[in-house]
């Protein structure tokens, strides 16, 4: 293997564990829902997502396990 490869695959996998090191701005996902997949974006601190729910409450299931999954990573919406 290449040895300077071998010191980039260490290094990432620190990085990895340094979640502190990731800001995300935006971002698009799809989620697999209990009944449909929703599509879920983010950007610039605002969640949108595709479901029904979010829709009447501006936050669902889906946005929240995102906040969970990416604690520390993004910046949160205040409290309304």
């Amino acid at each position: 293997m290449d040895y300077g490869m071998i010191g980039k695959i260490e290094k990432a996998k620190r990085y990895s564990q340094e979640r502190e090191r990731f800001h995300f701005s935006s971002f698009s996902v799809t989620m697999d829902g209990a009944n449909n997949a929703h599509k879920v974006d983010y950007d610039n601190g605002v969640w949108k997502c595709d479901c029904d729910f979010f829709q009447s409450r501006g936050r669902c299931s889906h946005t929240m396990a995102l906040e969970f999954i990416l604690e520390g990573m993004i910046v949160p919406l205040p409290e309304a």
